[in-house]
């Protein structure tokens, strides 16, 4: 490539960056449009009413959730009247058989965790929901419950944040 060419090049992308800089709009690399008044998120715990429960589930939902907010936007974490508010209860833990073989025995058990959530964006409430989340993870039926849950319930607890920070800052 000759200098000439280096030299617009360079021009081109400096251009871009400025302008890129120049931005106050809510849009961020991270997917999310949060808009620039919001500057704090505050995230109750999550209690678990679930007819079975899972000791740790709720501090973890709760934890990846603020760790969700801290690490991927440029938001405040505050322990209550955050302009974004988060607070909920675990409703649904159970196991369900999915798949049958010949003999008529389960040879797939599906974990399955409901979680439902009151969202409120204090600077815009058209932003705001009450909604359910469900999230599941499958076994091998040859395995116990006791041996696999741990591990399920963290891929659940990833799937259930991802929802719940979509529906909540990434307005798509």
């Amino acid at each position: 490539m000759s200098i000439r060419k280096h030299i617009v090049a360079a021009t081109v992308l400096l251009s871009l960056l400025c302008w890129l800089q120049g931005c106050k709009g809510g849009y961020s690399f991270t997917g999310t449009s949060i808009s620039p008044e919001v500057e704090t998120v505050s995230i109750d715990y999550i209690n678990n009413m679930a007819m079975i429960v899972y000791p740790p589930l709720s501090n973890s939902l709760t934890e990846s959730l603020k760790d969700k907010f801290t690490r991927t936007t440029r938001l405040s974490l505050v322990s209550y009247d955050g302009d974004l508010h988060f607070e909920g209860e675990v409703t649904g833990y159970d196991v369900t058989s999915m798949g049958v073989t010949a003999d008529e025995v389960a040879s797939v058990n599906r974990l399955n965790v409901t979680v439902k959530i009151r969202f409120t964006n204090n600077k815009d409430e058209q932003q705001s929901y009450d909604k359910s989340f469900s999230q599941y993870a499958d076994f091998d039926s040859a395995r116990t419950l006791d041996s696999v849950q741990a591990e399920l319930v963290d891929e659940i607890i990833e799937k259930l944040i991802e929802d719940i920070f979509n529906n909540a800052v990434a307005n798509w």
